[in-house]
């Protein structure tokens, strides 16, 4: 399929006139390939499909990512670029620097690169490097993870310009980053840069394209699209390395990325697990009105069912709210209730309840039948269930397994509380109308398993929730750091509290698309069985240091 993808565009470039076509860090085989790299049959595949694509004679030079074997020491592999011209694999540069934090893995299987390899295209001499190669940008804790820096050895040979092919999953602002890093490099070494980058879904990660070239000077002189495949066309004048090219897609605000990768990412998780329809349990609440907006943007609502599922605690709100965003969004609607089942077992357990009170047992029962019902949809008519839980729920455990946490894919489980509301309000202003009605967005959130349930009995207020989970996550500050923000010692300690707790339910939750520098997902190793928390001071001793 990657190889068939491949060929239409080079064809499509040389069509256009194009020289050279480039493409991805690993387009033969996508990334992350993980273990499959550690079967042999898949990179012989991979290789074979390298030595057809040379022998396509698409009468234009080719750049492609792949994986390559290591005949001397080391790691078995190396990640590579192929640079193919006239029938011939003509050189491979492979990747020097290797990232081994968050989401990569890349030391298990590769070995370094010891030296460099330079194309030449129509009088062009391209330098040529892999993703991670330009991450040393000499700037902040980047720089600090190596001591070599390809770039700098690139640009010593003078080259027309530097490639970087790349599968750089996106985050919230990454776009942004990525071009101010490009601007370091190109202006400081009087080079024009060009980046492409992989897009697509690929499990847990999101691959944003967003493919564009920096001049000498390192100003943006051509932009792919986001979120979507795209061939871009530039034109590079090697005596005054100017560059000409079109800006396609300017970078898009957080709320609109946000919303695009998710899309993007619901859309190709169900497409490669071929499932062609997804089921939602409709609360009426904002997270699963979100979640079913997403998917019907992804999938088209007609493949998109939504089940709601009432108690005794259900308010008569919530269920018309249900159905006025199914009807908005024109997805299918159906009631069913959970009261029998809860009647059945408050029955078949009353002998060993028996003189107990009614507790948190009695309300995980709820969301486990809720569970069951949309597994069987699942397994009955091949639906994907979607979960609709968020960060801020999944950070502190407020969430019930295998009740509201069954399905195949977390939508928004990257997703803080607060920008669930922006995404909501995104949402109805992309589509003109109210498609998420506001009730929806005005109503308190509640799980209503029992009567006049809110979130926020348990929980502090989402914006401070979010603010805490954010420093403590994704920024990583300590306990201590986090009160001198302005929060409150006992407040702090509960959130962290409960985020160490909760590993067990985290490591039983469906994948998880992921958005923010930090998720809940491939890249947080946690262990689940370990007794260590942090360290907070007494609350006296806490206090008057944040006083002084």
């Amino acid at each position: 399929g990657n190889l068939t993808k491949i060929t239409d565009f080079a064809r499509k470039a040389r069509e256009g006139g194009a020289a050279m076509a480039i493409f991805p860090e690993m387009a033969i085989c996508g990334y992350p390939p993980k273990d499959l790299l550690l079967k042999d049959s898949f990179v012989k595949a991979n290789l074979a499909a390298l030595d057809q694509l040379a022998r396509e004679q698409l009468e234009l030079a080719l750049l492609v990512g792949c994986v390559d074997v290591n005949p001397g020491k080391g790691r078995p592999l190396f990640n590579a670029c192929a640079y193919i011209a006239e029938g011939q694999i003509k050189a491979k540069q492979y990747k020097t620097l290797l990232p081994n934090y968050d989401v990569f893995d890349e030391d298990r299987y590769f070995e370094p690169a010891s030296e460099t390899a330079n194309c030449l295209v129509q009088g062009h001499s391209f330098g040529l490097s892999i993703c991670e190669d330009i991450w040393n940008s000499g700037q902040g804790e980047i720089s600090e993870r190596y001591r070599e820096d390809p770039v700098t050895h690139l640009a010593k040979a003078k080259p027309s310009a530097i490639i970087n092919i790349s599968a750089s999953p996106f985050t919230i602002g990454k776009g942004k980053l990525r071009e101010e890093l490009l601007h370091y490099h190109a202006s400081r070494h009087g080079v024009p840069i060009i980046f492409v980058n992989q897009v697509g879904g690929n499990d847990e990660l999101i691959f944003d394209g967003r493919s564009f070239v920096v001049d000498a000077k390192g100003k943006v002189r051509a932009r792919a699209k986001s979120f979507a495949e795209d061939l871009l066309f530039i034109e590079l004048n090697n005596e005054s390395k100017e560059v000409a090219g079109n800006l396609a897609d300017p970078l898009e605000q957080p709320v609109a990325e946000t919303y695009a990768a998710l899309v993007l990412g619901t859309r190709d998780y169900l497409n490669k697990c071929a499932f062609k329809k997804a089921v939602i349990g409709l609360s009426g609440g904002i997270d699963s009105a979100v979640t079913c907006a997403i998917a019907c943007e992804a999938m088209g609502s007609e493949n998109v069912i939504g089940i709601a599922m009432p108690s005794p605690y259900s308010s008569t709100g919530s269920i018309e709210d249900a159905r006025a965003l199914a009807k908005n969004l024109g997805v299918q609607f159906e009631i069913i209730s959970i009261e029998p089942a809860m009647q059945a077992f408050h029955s078949m357990l009353s002998g060993q309840f028996k003189g107990l009170k009614e507790d948190v047992t009695e309300e995980n029962l709820q969301a486990r039948l809720r569970g069951n019902i949309m597994m069987s949809l699942s397994n009955k008519f091949n639906y994907l269930v979607l979960t609709t839980g968020n960060k801020s729920e999944l950070a502190v455990g407020y969430c019930t397994l295998y009740g509201d946490m069954c399905g195949g894919l977390a939508v928004i489980s990257d997703v803080p509380k607060m920008v669930i509301y922006d995404l909501a309000a995104f949402i109805n202003n992309k589509a003109g109308t109210k498609l998420i009605p506001q009730a929806i967005i005005d109503k308190a959130p509640s799980a209503e398993l029992r009567p006049n349930q809110t979130d926020q009995d348990t929980l502090p207020p989402y914006p401070v929730l979010d603010a805490i989970i954010n420093a403590y996550v994704e920024q990583r500050l300590k306990p201590d750091e986090i009160v001198k923000l302005g929060f409150d010692l006992k407040v702090v300690r509960e959130v962290i509290d409960r985020v160490d707790r909760n590993e067990y339910k985290r490591k039983q939750a469906a994948p998880g698309l992921k958005v923010t520098s930090r998720a809940f997902g491939v890249g947080w190793r946690m262990p689940i069985a370990q007794g260590f928390r942090e360290n907070l001071d007494n609350e006296k001793t806490a206090q008057s240091k944040v006083l002084c």
